[in-house]
């Protein structure tokens, strides 16, 4: 090789990697002022808000808000363009009822002003705080956000069963120390309405049709959940079991162990999956996993079973599945029976202490 094409190519060689380095440099500006414009937008808006509230109270104009905010729009739109629509200033509004001067700078920094506007629909303030918390964690999009809840999901998730409390200091951990409690991640329902069983099914046949539909099912468990085996094969004192699924959950940095039942949970499941348990944490489980958490889906539900045998405690879930989607208020039912029977057993318990 000449040394002008060599001294041509030490040329090209270190041109590109100055592009790759500058390249860098440029994406993660764009990246930063993407999110400081989002977050000022926000804030900006979060501010108007703030701010008409604050005067319509202090003037005592609340009863003519609506025609002062018809009349405001005006003025903005014709000063400034388009964004001060009548409907755009109610949600500032809103957002601005909803969310306080304390949290509003930290969300604005993780959720866009979408998120928040959702979000704000949510009267319940637990349940927002939920939807909230798992937006920013599982970085859901807004209409991933909106997906979620038509879906129930929070109405579904285990935890909504627990006092509130413990829900509190659930999701405190996951926005302080980013740690995901098992509590979040499994359900009491799940709905399997892909499936198409015919109706008198086998668990052979339950357990054929969610491996072929393995991708509907792992969007049903929720983000997080990888595939590792199906008739997992357990053997114990030259005696074979077989485990219907094994996953794995990146987040919880656990095996996960689903047995398949048709009817009720019976206490005997228990046993059944304290076993496979055991014999993966002493056999499968690796270095820097945490211990294996079983799932027994039932076809039906008996939740007081479930609360008196206390299996969260043995890192054992039961739940419910669906292969028909009910109504929600079949959701809001199960909750609330659930609420009642945890509510009835832990009086009880205290009575007897």
């Amino acid at each position: 090789m000449s040394d002008l094409k060599k001294h041509n190519s030490e040329i090209q060689l270190f041109s590109d990697e100055l592009f790759v380095g500058i390249s860098q440099i440029i994406e993660k500006a764009r990246t930063n002022v993407a999110i400081f414009l989002n977050s000022e937008t926000t804030l900006m808006y979060w501010s108007i808000g703030h701010y008409t509230n604050t005067n319509l109270k202090v003037n005592n104009r609340t009863q003519y808000g609506a025609k002062i905010l018809a009349t405001l729009s005006q003025l903005l739109t014709s000063q400034f363009g388009k964004g001060y629509s009548y409907s755009a200033l109610t949600r500032m509004c809103k957002v601005a009822t909803v969310f306080d001067n304390e949290n509003i700078a930290t969300l604005s920094q993780q959720l866009s002003w979408s998120h928040l506007i959702e979000l704000a629909t949510i009267p319940d303030d637990t349940k927002r705080n939920f939807y909230t918390q798992l937006s920013i964690f599982q970085k859901w999009d807004v209409r991933e956000l909106r997906s979620k809840a038509d879906a129930m999901l929070f109405e579904r998730t285990a935890i909504a069963t627990k006092p509130e409390d413990v829900l509190t200091q659930a999701l405190t951990k996951l926005q302080d120390e980013k740690i995901l409690s098992p509590e979040l991640v499994f359900k009491s329902s799940y709905i399997l309405d892909f499936l198409d069983l015919p109706a008198d099914y086998s668990e052979k046949e339950l357990e054929s049709a969610l491996v072929k539909n393995i991708e509907n099912f792992l969007m049903e468990m929720g983000s997080g959940f990888a595939f590792l085996e199906r008739q997992k094969r357990i053997s114990i004192d030259s005696t074979d079991y077989h485990l219907d699924l094994l996953f794995y959950h990146r987040k919880l940095k656990r095996l996960v162990a689903i047995d398949l039942k048709l009817g009720k949970f019976k206490p005997e499941h228990k046993a059944q999956m304290e076993l496979y348990l055991r014999w993966l944490q002493k056999y499968e489980m690796q270095a820097g996993e945490e211990t294996p958490i079983g799932l027994l889906l039932c076809s039906e539900g008996n939740s007081e079973h479930i609360e008196l045998l206390m299996l969260d405690q043995n890192d054992i879930k039961v739940a419910q599945y669906l292969t028909e989607l009910p109504s929600k208020q079949w959701f809001a039912d199960k909750l609330h029976r659930a609420l009642e029977i945890a509510k009835q057993n832990t009086f009880n318990h205290g009575s007897d202490e």
